[in-house]
């Protein structure tokens, strides 16, 4: 099957970054055949990332089974902050992982003791391939966290759901179809699991840790004030080139 052919393809399919899209499904493919069965699956709509397998998050591979969450280029910036508020050796978690790939990617940067939690058992499943498997943990948030943990944590990265309700029948199809609405579903004001984060993260974070989340533009005003009201330092940093917005908060120091 001819490059060109490919391209034009997918560029029929209405897939944007066509060409791009072509090398990455030519790179995966073990075969002409199984190139034509990868460039069908993608004209069917499902995610490119599900196709191959893998998606590429902060200049790393990292495995995405069909069905999980696929991690947004965006939300490097997430990563970027973080790292830059974690010393080295620090205890970090991740919560609604997904694929595990903010933790990963946090991991390549700062020498961090890193754990991971997610409801969803195909993202377990999926972040255990990305990350230590015994130290990934199927749960709601931070219920099946080690106990011991308990007011030890340096940093909480919680890339939790925040699409309002009625706004994730406006996402692209590949998202709204593909993958799972709990990742994706933020309540009414797309805020209700970022409350549930800010509430117990106090119990967690030591002092003068950090919990950061990414928000939309919109609420981030909304979700200054959530963090606040919780007894944490409240601030923002936004990234114009991506379009990405994290709300971060800070414990006090003793």
């Amino acid at each position: 099957m001819l490059v060109s052919d490919i391209e034009a393809t997918l560029r029929a399919a209405g897939c944007v970054f066509a060409e791009a899209e072509a090398a990455v499904l030519r790179a995966a493919a073990r075969s002409d055949e199984h190139l034509h069965e990868l460039v069908g699956r993608r004209v069917a709509g499902r995610p490119l990332e599900h196709v191959v397998g893998f998606a590429e998050f902060c200049g790393r591979k990292i495995f995405v089974d069909p069905g999980v969450f696929v991690p947004r280029h965006r939300s490097e910036f997430l990563v970027r902050q973080a790292a830059s508020r974690t010393r080295e050796q620090g205890t970090v978690v991740d919560l609604c992982c997904g694929s595990g790939a903010l933790g990963a990617a946090l991991a390549a940067i700062r020498d961090i003791d890193l754990y991971a939690t997610d409801l969803d058992p195909a993202a377990v499943r999926s972040a255990r391939r990305n990350l230590a498997p015994d130290r990934v943990f199927e749960g709601d948030l931070f219920q099946p966290l080690p106990q011991n943990l308990r007011g030890r944590v340096d940093t909480i990265i919680a890339n939790v759901p925040y699409v309002p309700t009625d706004d994730i029948a406006l996402m692209p199809a590949e998202a709204r179809i593909h993958e799972p609405r709990i990742a994706l579903d933020g309540g009414s004001d797309g805020l209700d699991i970022l409350r549930k984060v800010a509430t117990e993260s106090t119990f967690w974070l030591k002092p003068g840790g950090h919990i950061l989340s990414e928000i939309s533009e919109r609420q981030a005003p909304q979700a200054k004030t959530i963090v606040a009201n919780h007894g944490l330092i409240a601030n923002l940093a936004t990234d114009n080139e991506t379009d990405a917005t994290v709300v971060i908060g800070t414990t006090a120091d003793p």
